[in-house]
Parts: C-alpha cells; sequence; structure tokens
C-alpha cells in the first residue's frame, strides 16, 4: 500500500481551474484502480494533496439549497465573487484570500476503507493544529467541520469539511479559516445551518494576520500522525 501523498501547493488558483485539475487526478487514480481488476494487475495507486488559496466564491453541494445564496448574480458580481454547484457533499460554503483549502485526493484502500474515520482524521488534524495555538475547539454532533464554542449561544464554524469518494478515491476537503474576510460569510447560510456564525483564527487570536505557512506545516504533521502517512512536495 502506498502512503506516500504527494504535496502541491498551487498558491492563489481560480475554483474552476482547481477543481478540474481535482477531477483530473481523481479520474486517474480511478481508471488505474479499474485497470488494477480488470487486468488483475497490482499497480501502485498515487495520492495526492493540494493546498490552495481561492479568489472570492461560493460552491454549492449536491444535496445542497440554492435559497442558501443570499445574493443574485449581479450582487455576486458586484462582489467579485464567482458561484459553482458541484458533486461534493454537504450545502453552501465560502472559499478566498486568507482561507487554507487542503483537497486530498487519496486512494482509501492505501490506508483504511471508511469515510466517517476519513472526516473525522480530517477534523482530527484541524482541531490539533488549533490547540496548538491555544483555541479550544471540537465537533458540533450532526454536523460536520470544526467549532467553537460548541453547546453555548455563541457556536462558531471555523472550518468546514465537504468530501466525494467513488471506489474509495476522495476529493474536494477542508477550509480553514485563517485571515478570511468574514463579511463574505454574511451572503449565505452557510453549509445551510441558521444561527450558527462562522470565525477566522485570527479573530480568535485578536491579531491582524496569521503565518498562514506555519499553520500548513502543523496541518501536514497532524495528518501524517493519523494517516501513518509522508508528503513528497512537488511543484505544482
Amino acid at each position: 500500500m502506498n502512503k506516500t501523498i504527494q504535496l502541491q501547493d498551487l498558491g492563489n488558483k481560480d475554483y474552476k481551474e482547481t477543481w478540474e485539475y481535482q477531477e483530473e487526478l481523481f479520474k486517474g487514480i480511478v481508471d488505474l484502480k479499474i485497470r488494477n481488476r480488470r487486468e488483475e494487475l497490482t499497480l501502485e495507486t498515487p495520492n495526492y494533496l493540494l493546498f490552495v488559496e481561492h479568489p472570492h466564491v461560493y460552491t454549492l453541494g449536491k444535496s445542497g439549497d440554492l435559497s442558501n445564496l443570499l445574493l443574485s448574480e449581479k450582487q455576486l458580481e458586484d462582489k467579485g465573487a464567482t458561484f459553482y454547484k458541484i458533486n461534493r457533499g454537504g450545502d453552501i460554503t465560502y472559499h478566498g484570500p486568507g482561507q487554507i483549502v487542503g483537497y486530498p485526493i487519496i486512494d482509501l484502500d492505501n490506508f483504511f476503507t471508511d469515510i466517517h474515520k476519513y472526516l473525522r482524521f480530517l477534523e482530527e488534524a484541524i482541531i490539533l493544529t488549533l490547540q496548538e495555538y491555544g483555541v479550544e475547539c471540537g465537533r458540533s454532533e450532526g454536523e460536520t467541520g470544526v467549532w467553537l464554542g460548541v453547546g453555548t449561544p455563541f457556536a462558531r464554524k471555523i472550518c468546514a469539511l465537504g468530501v466525494r469518494a467513488s471506489r474509495w478515491v476522495t476529493m474536494h476537503g477542508f477550509a480553514l479559516n485563517v485571515n478570511a474576510d468574514l463579511g463574505y460569510f454574511d451572503n449565505i447560510i452557510p453549509c445551510g445551518i441558521r444561527g450558527k456564525a462562522v470565525t477566522s483564527l485570527n479573530v480568535e487570536l485578536g491579531v491582524e494576520k496569521v503565518n498562514e505557512e506555519e499553520v500548513k506545516e502543523k496541518i501536514l504533521k497532524h495528518l501524517i500522525e493519523l494517516f501513518g502517512c509522508e508528503f513528497q512536495y512537488i511543484a505544482p
């Protein structure tokens, strides 16, 4: 089983371009698995993790409700934002500058075949990372992602998760607000959940800006611990 994950940091990249790139990597793994089965081969399947920061964009999962987007097409244009309906789970979310987005495109046959465990491990990597900054956080029952103030009137989400999997190959992933402009979340009902606020790491720490590269390194460290993997950096 291949436990090496090829890591690419795409920098600031258009959502649609990144989505198409994800689909390309995803299809390559799935096609190889089909070939292995059909031809009785044992060719090793690759794994990838993409780090990226998107220009302002709203995305709606396949089971999402379009009414959770509170902007017209003209208002989207005025805010310099785009909108896409996509093939991950979950409802509506926002991506933009100051947010670390991670897209693991991995063959879970190389690790474990359990989507629930996979989601919990992604959440745990973020929880452990935030705890290194002294931020108390955790899970909210029945809701994916990472939350602060669970069980209080001040519950707020700091990291959203939404994935797709086929033949145990994953795509899409997590979005952690580090230095995000939270005003953009006012234009949606985040994840379709009313009455829950959204926050960002810099807000919780009371600082103007958090070092995003440092946050990425901490996330990688915890992914290595949880998945028993190693990362190999490759140029985008």
